[in-house]
């Protein structure tokens, strides 16, 4: 019997005792792919994969906050540079879709954050590391294309949504998708584990992300993913070992666990 892998979560936003809770939670867990915000979170995500041996940190910029200083954002990819071996991925980065579109927002430039992106999958490809993206809605295709343009394929793009026309680029390119628990509950999220193929999807929670449904009021932990591999199943017509071996063997390929 194969254990799951959490291929997306953000382990340093847990609060201290919520973490230690989180921890004595993952039997069954084998790996924990913890992506980070910036570089503080990039070194506490480095300190926990210390700390616990299935911990396994991504180094990134996430898009959803403004941009520090170019000075800063040198002194972070130098940083990942020096700890490139300490590290699984270069993640989470990726397009600020819900900043901008947000309630008032005024005078939005997308430009810089298409610049740092680029740059993020320029050192992917330099370091030769899988990619993690926040690339939703209209920012997938424009991501698409950076990814094409350096061509970059190993590309695990966390809790996507989009349209059928970008689904089908980014299964033509190779790309991967994660879902979170939100599949149990949420017809967009079932109707594109329905599309895509399996071997090319892996699963998630994003905590300290909360969700609703059955798991309204839960600290978000592992144990979930439980219940989005029932529901793949389920929509892919296999028994649950069937999705869980393939997911698992599509993770761990991918990070070279």
């Amino acid at each position: 019997m194969v254990n799951l892998i959490d291929a997306h979560v953000h382990l340093d936003l847990y609060k201290d005792d919520e973490l230690e809770q989180l921890m004595t939670m993952t039997n069954q867990v084998e790996s924990i792919i913890s992506v980070s915000f910036h570089l503080d979170s990039c070194k506490k995500n480095l300190l926990l994969a210390e700390k616990f041996e299935k911990v396994k940190p991504a180094f990134g910029f996430h898009p959803e906050q403004a941009l520090p200083p170019g000075q800063e954002l040198e002194e972070l990819f130098n940083w990942i540079k020096e700890n490139q071996d300490k590290m699984v991925a270069i993640g989470e980065v990726g397009l600020p879709f819900y900043l901008r579109t947000g309630k008032n927002v005024v005078n939005f430039s997308l430009e810089r954050y298409l610049e740092v992106l680029e740059q993020f999958i320029l050192l992917s490809k330099q370091l030769d590391k899988p990619i993690v993206l926040h690339a939703v809605y209209d920012d997938a295709p424009i991501a698409c294309t950076l990814l094409e343009k350096h061509s970059v394929t190993k590309a695990h793009f966390h809790w996507f949504k989009g349209d059928y026309k970008t689904l089908e680029r980014m299964k033509n390119n190779g790309y991967f998708v994660s879902v979170t628990p939100d599949i149990v509950y949420e017809k967009e999220i079932q109707d594109l584990v329905r599309c895509y193929p399996l071997e090319q999807i892996m699963v998630e929670t994003d905590g300290p992300w909360a969700f609703e449904g059955p798991f309204k009021g839960t600290l978000t932990n592992p144990t979930m993913m439980k219940e989005s591999i029932k529901v793949i199943s389920q929509i892919k017509k296999l028994t649950e070992p069937e999705v869980l071996e393939q997911i698992y063997r599509n993770t761990k390929d991918f990070y070279g666990l």
